[in-house]
């Protein structure tokens, strides 16, 4: 009998999968894909010799994640670690920009840069303590109590109607606004609050790094890892049931709960699995460019990450209509344009644009006007440089990977209650009633991002569980 069964290959089943192999276990990796990496794979998705990041493509929680420090992921692949983590153009040709340097944001924020460094300053000093609180469940006891405080105080600052008093002027709320928008769902709320300061914290302090050639990369890695300490892998195999299963002592699911709800479940944790909800889809293009893109604001064409979508009112609107199940017809668009720093993404001159934005679940929508028209209003003649394009709707992403249940790519809808229960309330909730089974994909905490720590908890709870073996946090 195999030690550990793996279902599912993106970055937490991996992270999962790693950590047993390391832990001297033999185990075994079954993906449906015919590659591996789930959300981190690279493809050349609309002509040959551009490289497309299909999911994920920019990796801040990556760098910052205690998983992949321990893992040397830094140390094992090539990053590029901007000066610029992203931009956010707004009318008339102006654009917030947050530098890596937080005082060069702020001295640019003109009358709010004061308020900028009051608001993120004390967070960015206690960078790890953030980390760490919001990088598990809630249902713990932090430990940086004071940075879950500042972290804390803030969020119900951002996350509700006091969300205007700090700042005097439109850039640094748009600012704010687009970056909390990268977790789908209404604004002001606690949960988007939360997932803004987050990655408003890790823009000056690690940067908004991704790597050389594309997310692919991460997933590479894992992979040479795991294989290097003994463990398979077997892509183009479909599991639908558990039973499907051979038998192993230990079966980690990097899948939505559906697999779940397929075996003999207690009632009560069965009920608890269907009121789980998941949140919006996501339609997605990405574009071959026969140059770079011809932003307005020369600062924003040095920004691999880019933010689309006006004002914060305007952002907030164009949310509630998507969580009021319409399409708004100026959305928020969430950019990255990589080959900026990256030339392995496009033959010589050429680049490579990634683009999405939020729609109702299971949308059908292509998406490629309704991006195409939000960046030409801030690179007039962006189409110009089009060469071709390829689109996913949110239905069609559902079907690439099952995980993106409706186009969710977060794995379940983010709010503050579903970030408590996740799928359940429960102190171990990578924990299933099913003897050896464990959940351990963004369905779980602390949630959606590349970070693998999903994967890592769950391993680590499952190693001491059924193996008596402790793996020590760092």
């Amino acid at each position: 009998m195999i030690d550990v069964t793996v279902v599912g290959s993106g970055p937490n089943g991996l992270a999962a999968a790693v950590t047993a192999a390391r832990a001297g276990l033999g185990v075994r990796v079954i993906e449906a894909a015919p590659t591996l990496g789930g959300g981190l794979r690279t493809a050349e998705l609309t002509l040959p010799g551009y490289r497309h990041d299909v999911c994920s493509a920019v990796h801040p929680a990556a760098l910052a994640s205690p998983f992949f420090r321990a893992f040397g992921l830094a140390e094992r692949i090539e990053w590029i670690i901007p000066d610029v983590s992203y931009a956010h153009p707004m009318r008339g040709g102006e654009a917030g920009i947050a530098y890596r340097d937080l005082d060069r944001t702020a001295d640019a924020l003109g009358r709010d840069g004061a308020r900028w460094r009051r608001l993120l300053g004390p967070l960015l000093r206690r960078a790890d303590g953030v980390v760490d609180f919001t990088g598990s469940q809630l249902l713990r006891i932090p430990r940086d109590p004071a940075a879950a405080v500042l972290f804390g105080l803030r969020a119900i600052e951002q996350g509700s109607g006091l969300w205007d008093l700090r700042f005097r002027g439109e850039t640094a709320r748009a600012m704010l606004t687009g970056v909390a928008a990268h977790a789908a769902g209404r604004q002001p709320s606690l949960a988007t609050a939360g997932a803004g300061l987050l990655l408003a914290v890790h823009a000056h302090a690690g940067g908004w790094g991704f790597p050389v050639g594309g997310s692919q990369a991460i997933a590479d890695a894992l992979v040479a890892d795991l294989v290097a300490h003994g463990g398979s892998v077997e892509t183009g195999r479909r599991v639908d049931s558990l039973a499907q299963l051979e038998p192993s002592r230990v079966t980690l699911l990097d899948t939505s709960t559906a697999l779940l709800m397929t075996a003999n479940l207690p009632a009560g944790y069965r009920r608890a699995l269907g009121r789980y909800r998941y949140g919006s889809g996501v339609a997605k293009v990405d574009f071959a460019l026969s140059g770079p893109v011809p932003w307005s604001n020369p600062e924003v064409r040095r920004a691999p990450t880019v933010h689309l979508g006006g004002t914060r009112e305007e952002i907030a609107a164009a949310e509630h209509a998507v969580a009021r199940g319409t399409v708004p017809q100026h959305p928020y668009v969430l950019v990255t344009q990589p080959s900026v720093l990256d030339p392995t993404r496009a033959p010589a001159g050429h680049h490579v644009l990634w683009a999405y934005t939020h729609v109702p679940a299971a949308s059908t929508l292509d998406a490629t006007e309704l991006v195409t028209a939000a960046v030409e209003r801030s690179a007039p003649d962006f189409r110009d440089i089009v060469l071709a394009s390829a689109s996913r709707s949110a239905e069609e992403l559902s079907r690439y990977d099952e995980n993106y249940v409706g186009g969710d790519i977060y794995s379940g809808a983010l709010s503050l209650r579903q970030l408590v229960k996740r799928p359940v309330v429960s102190t171990r909730p990578w924990r299933t009633p099913i003897d050896g089974v464990y959940l351990c994909s963004s369905a779980t905490p602390p949630g959606p991002a590349v970070h693998g720590m999903n994967g890592w908890f769950a391993a680590r709870l499952a190693l001491r569980e059924r193996f008596g073996i402790e793996i020590p946090t760092p």
